[in-house]
């Protein structure tokens, strides 16, 4: 199963469509996780043109998005366990302490999480935490990014893709 991972695209309807690496990328995907911070419902469809969308909100999501999706999630995909949340709540001093003990009791296979826009790939306890950064808003990063996951039976592989252009 292969599993394209977004968070913190951070568009507006303007836009008009994602960028072309995103499009081409998650093409052929089985399913997308998105972390949150989608900032419009326009992007939602978008993103469900390419492939079925599992998301939870982030803490720029207005209620036009609160009622789609709520806060932290599970999801099971391809006989794994996986963790959604943005990342801004709860307790812990980073981004990714705050994802992780969001499930300390879940005890899932892979958390995916956004919110920093920081690309993050690092297993704790056996776990994977992965933090796709952004398709659309980098910040500080050097390029946009977003997330593949592939599940082969007991087999995770996780990669973040860059690239240069929103266009």
């Amino acid at each position: 199963m292969r599993i394209g991972i977004l968070s913190d695209t951070h568009m507006r309807r303007a836009a008009g469509k994602l960028p072309e690496a995103v499009i081409q990328g998650l093409s052929g995907v089985d399913l997308i996780l998105h972390a949150g911070d989608w900032t419009s419902p326009e992007v939602i469809e978008w993103v469900k043109e390419i492939a079925p969308v599992e998301s939870v909100l982030g803490n720029n999501d207005g209620p036009d998005i609160a009622q789609y999706f709520g806060r932290t999630k599970i999801v099971s995909a391809g006989g794994k366990r996986i963790g959604l949340v943005h990342g801004d709540r709860g307790p812990g001093k980073s981004t990714e302490q705050r994802a992780f003990l969001t499930f300390r009791d879940e005890q899932p296979d892979i958390i995916v999480f956004g919110h920093s826009h920081i690309p993050h790939h690092e297993y704790v306890d056996g776990i994977l935490l992965f933090n796709p950064g952004s398709p659309w808003d980098k910040r500080w990063q050097p390029r946009f990014s977003y997330g593949i996951i592939a599940i082969d039976g007991e087999k995770i592989e996780a990669q973040h893709v860059f690239f240069d252009s929103r266009e």
